[in-house]
């Protein structure tokens, strides 16, 4: 029963997705962190297949800090989900293919804007205003699509997340009992508390 979402707000990327880490009826525990910051600037949900996401999430975040290390300078948003929509393509044609789905959400330096990236188990990318992965996305995102402005302040952007998990709350037979939220801005990326 997992559940991500993501939205863009004005200079601002907010990322949530649940705490509970499960397999079939069986809750593993619900302290996991399913957001994963790749780079300075740069945030990444997983879910999917349990050992499949950590896997996966641990390699792009080695291969993007390794092209950091080697060219000085971190990928930007957009050529960093070219590059694991690539991965995901390869592995897909592989004898084991990741079963990952993924929220790439990150603050493009040299353009100065927010940029979030929707990407699928199958390799396909998207730039989106707004995304979700998992049940709780059939809930989501006719919230998203009505209250979501994409010029909003912080403050804003975090209310229309708080419907989202209030929706999701009490819609969803099986619903996360906790969020974790981060954003990424231009000063970099930070936990948030709701």
């Amino acid at each position: 029963m997992e559940t991500s979402f993501a939205l863009i707000g004005k200079g601002y990327v907010i990322v949530a997705a649940d705490t509970t880490s499960a397999r079939s009826i069986v809750k593993m525990k619900n302290d996991e962190d399913k957001i994963k910051t790749v780079s300075p600037h740069l945030l990444m949900t997983y879910s999917g297949e349990p050992g499949d996401t950590v896997q996966f999430a641990e390699y792009i975040e080695r291969n993007l800090r390794l092209y950091q290390i080697r060219n000085i300078y971190p990928l930007r948003p957009a050529a960093a989900s070219s590059w694991i929509r690539r991965s995901l393509a390869e592995s897909l044609r592989s004898r084991h293919p990741y079963s990952v789905n993924l929220l790439l959400g990150g603050y493009d330096t040299s353009l100065s804007e927010p940029k979030l990236y929707w990407i699928d188990y199958l390799g396909t990318v998207t730039e989106v205003p707004f995304a979700a992965h998992g049940y709780g996305s059939y809930f989501v995102l006719s919230l998203m699509d009505r209250y979501h402005d994409p010029e909003a302040p912080l403050e804003e952007g975090l209310e229309t997340l708080k419907k989202c998990i209030q929706e999701v709350s009490k819609r969803l037979i099986v619903s996360p009992e906790r969020y974790k939220v981060k954003i990424v801005d231009k000063d970099g990326v930070r936990d948030i508390d709701l």
